[in-house]
């Protein structure tokens, strides 16, 4: 197939439908959809809120581990197009610096700050149910068009079907069980990475690639690498040998 921007997203839709089965690296999975989409929609950077027990949005996948990027993250979780996307099940997208001052100003004044003109916040649905939303930061200005607003919900809703594990939602405890274990691997993963960060003597991006690389080629989940480096199980050193 021709390394097209129309391949690419093929391949993404088959890479996260790939993930349909009964145990899956949840994680990982988030980890692909917002590389992908930031790469297929023209983004500077990415990341993924999910709702906690407690309906609190944290950040459960990013392209970038910077802490000023980091801060906007939680910010958004206050007050921004994120809050949008999941309260309205409705894509948020500014078409200018204009309007996303007047819909989320202090926001729009932190993103401004950081180099970012536009944001799009895509829902992670799943018929009523809304479980967080993807991320989009853009250095332009602009909307998404049509044709890509459709292809970015296509691409959030069969990422939040592989996280519920299931096409329809039996019940709530089953949900909320499934978003509280990726949450819960994200936790694993930000020590492990702090750890692999002080011990290598490099920054979190690497450390993070160097974690997820050794996941990917030994088959194993991202949590259970994470989980094996922070109980010292598996020397940071070993991880070199996957890069």
């Amino acid at each position: 197939m021709p390394d097209t921007r129309e391949a690419r997203l093929v391949d993404t839709f088959v890479t996260l439908t790939d993930s349909l089965v009964a145990d899956f690296d949840v994680v990982e999975v988030l980890q692909t959809l917002v590389d992908r989409a930031v790469e297929l929609f023209d983004a500077a950077a990415g990341a993924i809120h999910l709702a906690n027990a407690q309906q609190e949005l944290e950040v459960v996948a990013s392209t970038s581990e910077r802490s000023s990027f980091f801060g906007l993250l939680q910010l958004n979780a206050g007050e921004g197009p994120c809050i949008t996307a999941v309260t309205t099940g409705e894509l948020a997208t500014s078409e200018n610096v204009t309007e996303l001052r007047r819909r989320w100003p202090r926001f729009a004044e932190a993103s401004q700050q950081r180099g970012y003109a536009g944001v799009h916040a895509i829902p992670m649905r799943l018929r009523d149910t809304v479980v967080g939303s993807l991320n989009l930061f853009r250095e332009s200005e602009g909307a998404l068009n049509g044709a890509d607003a459709r292809a970015a919900q296509a691409l959030a809703d069969v990422a939040t079907i592989s996280l519920l594990q299931q096409r329809t939602i039996e019940n709530a405890t089953t949900a909320a069980s499934q978003l509280q274990r990726a949450l819960d691997s994200r936790v694993l993963i930000e020590q492990a990475k702090g750890y692999v960060s002080r011990a290598l003597d490099v920054d979190l991006d690497t450390a993070f690639r160097l974690i997820r690389q050794h996941a990917r080629t030994n088959q194993e989940r991202l949590s259970d690498v994470a989980r094996a480096v922070s109980g010292q199980q598996l020397a940071p050193a070993e991880l070199r040998g996957s890069a």
